[in-house]
């Protein structure tokens, strides 16, 4: 119901009583701040009851208020501005333990992670990832981080590995070029989703290749051509994009992989701890010598 929250709300107006307007006309102008409002402070900043609030989420179909709230940050998830998530961020951390609120704020996101995965998608995906020709990875901006990270391993992993460069559209396409059936395409996507990850996994997806969706809702514009969707909760805890979650997501799916290619990759890891050695890619500390 998240997509058409505002309208249900809206053209019901006329039917409510006249705590639940109160209540309706600040949700409709400032849905932005009501999607992070308790129940008990809704109703202290329109002026009701919280019971009333209670009754209101119901009223228009939630079987509560978390629900009636859950549906408000998804509908906002990809709606905010910058300039408006500065507004929520003041509102939600204003002079508190800044720290402490954004490491629950990030347990959380795990928390909802672990409980929304789904497992059977998680093993689809790992087998798609292993009998692929080729792996093709985008991440754009704060994705980006992500993007790289996985490629990274990955690397170590495979031979044929496009983390690709977001520069231009036009560079993503050329990259492309020869994407088929019997390659992946990864695409790791957050709110506010990108317009250049959706078209590049649409023409991955027009090709014949697997498409595997990292990202945070079953709403984002990405789910519509996965053939694959891993959700790891990217929730705002300020105007910063969280990435505790789907950096967690990724890494069990390195993992995973990892484990399915182990004799492998421990022949990999053996080569390159002797490249890594012979021109000195890690420090060595000198061992502690006991004084005389």
């Amino acid at each position: 119901m998240s997509r058409n929250l505002l309208g249900t709300i809206e053209a019901a107006l006329p039917t409510f009583s006249k705590g639940q307007k109160l209540i309706a006309n600040y949700i409709l102008k400032h849905y932005d701040k009501a999607a992070f409002m308790t129940a008990a402070r809704l109703g202290t900043t329109v002026g009701v009851s919280e019971s009333t609030v209670v009754r209101f989420a119901t009223e228009i179909g939630y079987d509560g208020y978390p629900s009636l709230q859950k549906a408000l940050q998804e509908l906002i998830r990809n709606r905010l501005t910058a300039v408006q998530r500065m507004g929520v961020t003041n509102d939600r951390l204003g002079d508190t333990d800044v720290l402490q609120k954004v490491l629950q704020a990030d347990r959380e996101s795990l928390r909802r992670t672990m409980e929304q995965v789904d497992g059977a998608a998680f093993d689809q995906a790992v087998q798609a990832i292993i009998a692929a020709r080729k792996i093709f990875i985008i991440g754009v901006r704060s994705a980006a981080a992500l993007a790289s990270f996985l490629n990274f391993y990955f690397t170590h992993i495979f031979e044929d590995i496009r983390n690709l460069d977001t520069a231009s559209t036009s560079v993503i396409f050329e990259q492309l070029l020869r994407v088929s059936s019997k390659d992946v395409f990864i695409a790791i996507t957050f709110s506010r989703y990108s317009s250049r990850t959706y078209k590049a996994a649409t023409y991955a997806k027009q090709n014949g290749a697997t498409v595997i969706a990292i990202t945070d809702s079953l709403t984002a514009p990405i789910c519509k051509v996965a053939d694959h969707v891993l959700m790891a909760r990217s929730d705002m805890a300020s105007f910063v994009d969280s990435l505790v979650a789907p950096l967690s997501l990724i890494n069990a799916l390195i993992v995973a992989i990892g484990l399915e290619k182990k004799e492998e990759i421990a022949q990999v890891y053996a080569r390159l701890e002797t490249i890594w050695d012979e021109y000195n890619v890690y420090e060595k500390g000198e061992p502690d010598v006991p004084a005389p």
